[in-house]
């Protein structure tokens, strides 16, 4: 049985259910929002945290991140709606045609998280490392969306692996070639190494005070990096390099910064998780 010369593309990403159409692009980030929220909460109890913070938190985080994530995508991709054959300002609150940037999600998302912990009475580093891990297996299922979408693939390729892609999704300027790298692929198994280093890290380490959230964006922004320079579609640039590409670059110098830093100021892992640690009771004296 031979192998086959290229990963073929699905036929389509919607199944329409009646009036209603499901996405595998949303249903993967539903899925991913799911695993994250759980494992992180099991995450969270291991380290002696409260039942169902995680999930409480979740409310305010996962809004914030969703919101953040398409922001970030139409400003850094303002000419698709807004230039001069942009689609216009409707079709840049359709978040379900695709469209999603993870800075954005990843810094809405810390907001919403930061708000929850205040109103829970907890620190935010621990709700950090402990969710770390699940927010890179819910973008390592999120990436798979690309797939079913056909878009944001790298350059021509011929390798083994490359992947099939239909001439109406192909670039302008690429419409001779058929097959591409798949950069999904190579991003969401790059997801995937990084969250059993994470693990490692943490358990060999015990990484505390959001050292593990540090360890996970600064490995993501490196794969992040080279994905990024492989891909072919229209993004803008700052001095000749897309804009993806100095955000990886200057948030994952942030995070070794902070990783470094906190290792020295507050080396180990933290034992109280609540922002004010509660009061000892006096010893109780009895009158006779």
């Amino acid at each position: 049985m031979s192998l086959p010369a290229s990963i073929p593309s699905p036929d389509q990403g919607v199944w329409n259910l009646g009036p209603l159409p499901l996405r595998a692009y949303a249903l993967l980030i539903v899925a991913g929002i799911i695993i994250a929220v759980w494992w992180g909460g099991k995450r969270y109890v291991a380290r002696g945290g409260a039942p169902g913070v995680i999930t409480d938190i979740a409310i305010w985080a996962v809004p914030f991140g969703i919101v953040g994530a398409r922001l970030y995508h139409v400003i850094t991709d303002n000419q698709l709606y807004f230039g001069p054959d942009g689609a216009g300002f409707v079709a840049a609150l359709r978040i379900w045609d695709g469209g999603l940037g993870i800075w954005g999600a990843v810094s809405f998302g810390a907001l919403g998280a930061w708000i929850g912990a205040r109103r829970a009475g907890i620190l935010l580093p621990p709700v950090a490392d402990a969710i770390a891990p699940g927010i890179a297996i819910a973008q390592a299922l999120g990436r798979w969306g690309n797939y079913f979408n056909q878009e944001l693939f790298g350059a021509p390729t011929t390798v083994p692996w490359a992947l099939e892609i239909d001439p109406a999704n192909r670039p302008s300027g690429y419409e001779e070639f058929a097959t591409f790298h798949p950069t999904f692929l190579y991003e969401s198994l790059w997801l995937v190494g990084l969250v059993l280093v994470v693990l490692w890290a943490d358990k060999r380490f015990q990484l505390g005070h959001g050292r593990v959230f540090a360890l996970y964006v600064l490995i993501y922004c490196a794969g992040r990096l080279w994905v990024e320079l492989l891909r072919v579609d229209t993004a803008n640039t700052i001095l000749g390099l897309r804009v993806n590409v100095w955000t990886s670059l200057l948030v994952g110098i942030g995070a070794l910064v902070y990783f470094v830093v906190s290792a020295r100021l507050r080396p180990g892992r933290e034992t109280v998780l609540t922002r004010t640690a509660e009061p000892s009771s006096p010893a109780s004296t009895q009158v006779g």
